[in-house]
């Protein structure tokens, strides 16, 4: 079963990656625990994972005024993690673009 939905690529997980050469960020499904994240992680990159820290994010809620009135939704819910690994490895994220 695949945990790992996508890397997370952003502005601030990007500044965590150079600070420290060795932390890659994912979001994962919410059911996965860090055993999962870490034997897929493995077995995807080819890579020796150190440790996992995960987290959990509420879905925030979104109001906008439209012409047929106020429009209410809700962004989904998701579970990041962020993992270690061994020293001197790395991911590359960008080799089969």
């Amino acid at each position: 079963m695949n945990f790992i939905i996508k890397p997370l690529i952003t502005e601030k997980m990007t500044s965590i990656t150079e600070k420290a050469n060795n932390k890659f960020g994912f979001v994962v499904r919410p059911e996965a625990n860090k055993l999962q994240i870490k034997a897929e992680v493995e077995a995807f990159y080819n890579v020796t994972v150190k440790s996992v820290t995960t987290m959990r994010y509420a879905g925030k809620t979104k109001q906008r005024y439209t012409k047929t009135g106020l429009v209410k939704g809700r962004r989904n819910a998701f579970k990041k993690a962020i993992v270690t690994l061994a020293e001197g490895e790395t991911i590359d994220f960008y080799s089969n673009i």
